[in-house]
């Protein structure tokens, strides 16, 4: 019955009935808004018992997978939503979308020797991908991160903004790299369903020119010095697989003018007309030929290499890129 089984599902409106019991009790007076949805909670568990769960009361076709996962209240598919219903659930997505970007960091940011920019672009009203950079209080250097959470709309975005949340909370503790990627891990796979995960580059880079990276299966970095570039290989598995993976680093020293290059799996998936992929081949020799002169135009030529490849096909997937940039240090 869709992604995810009725076990999922029974235990999230098992806790929300025990939330509600608790609330029910615990007010002065009737709370007649209270007991209708723990009605709607009831009347969800005993589909499940009966085995309707997740199917349309109109056509009784299976729901969709990432509303149900939004509001297991559901019992319609989107086809047989009233107009009021249509508007709403159009207005949540507007809504979604902007909290979503409000999550988003500054962009073309700099500290010390160190300059960021990214292009992050949605497939649909929200998306799974997932980008974030972090300044040390009082240091120079940043702490970043790109990730892309399995699937697709709803369901997608709102486990990116649990990562979100558990990867910053995570680094503002100071913890070693290792460390912070092995705890944001074991949170997202006690918490989430089992049939999704995230692939997560997440790096330091230091004012002496280094980096130190841990790769949990995502796109592999790519290096970009004058003339040529060097692909990191992903070194984890995907966070939430296994609660007790472990994540080595990598370190890569970047001189001045030198650039390292990330993206979701968006850019090197994307199709032409004649279901070419856009491909990892393409972006290095692309990256190759240039020497930008800031990390917004390697951003931009990237962008817009990957349209003019794709031009004419409706894209599939969100796509992130993210420049990070070594600044040349100029006489005074």
């Amino acid at each position: 019955m869709g992604a995810f089984g009725h076990p999922f599902y029974r235990e999230q409106l098992l806790d929300r009935r025990r939330r509600l019991e608790t609330a029910v009790s615990a007010a002065p007076e009737p709370d007649h808004r209270l007991r209708r949805l723990l009605g709607e909670v009831d009347s969800a568990l005993e589909r499940i018992e009966a085995g309707t769960f997740g199917l349309c009361d109109a056509c009784h076709d299976p729901i969709e997978p990432e509303r149900l996962m939004a509001d297991p209240l559901v019992r319609v598919c989107l086809d047989h939503l009233t107009d009021s219903e249509r508007r709403e659930l159009e207005r949540d997505l507007e809504l979604a979308a902007r909290i979503q970007n409000g999550l988003l960091p500054k962009n073309d940011l700099r500290s010390g020797e160190w300059e960021l920019n990214y292009h992050y672009e949605a497939a649909g009203p929200v998306s799974g991908d997932y980008c974030d950079v972090l300044t040390p209080d009082g240091q120079s250097g940043l702490l970043f991160l790109v990730g892309d959470v399995s699937g697709k709309g709803v369901a997608a975005s709102l486990l990116m903004s649990q990562l979100h949340a558990i990867v910053r909370t995570l680094a503002g503790t100071g913890a070693p790299l290792p460390q912070v990627m092995e705890q944001a891990n074991r949170v997202f796979c006690e918490n989430t369903p089992s049939s999704h995960y995230a692939t997560l580059v997440c790096g330091t880079a230091l004012e002496s020119g280094e980096m130190e990276i841990a790769n949990a299966g995502h796109c592999r970095p790519l290096v970009v010095r004058p003339g040529n570039t060097q692909m990191l290989e992903p070194a984890g598995l995907p966070i939430g697989l296994f609660c007790n993976s472990e994540y080595p680093t990598q370190r890569v020293q970047v001189e001045p003018g030198e650039a390292l290059l990330l993206h979701t799996d968006g850019l090197v998936e994307a199709r032409n007309t004649a279901g070419v992929e856009y491909g990892a081949d393409r972006l290095s020799a692309l990256a190759a030929g240039r020497c930008p002169r800031s990390a917004r135009e390697l951003t931009a030529a990237v962008v817009a290499d990957v349209r003019s490849f794709a031009r004419g096909m409706p894209r599939q997937d969100d796509l992130t890129v993210v420049t990070i940039r070594r600044q040349e240090q100029h006489a005074p």
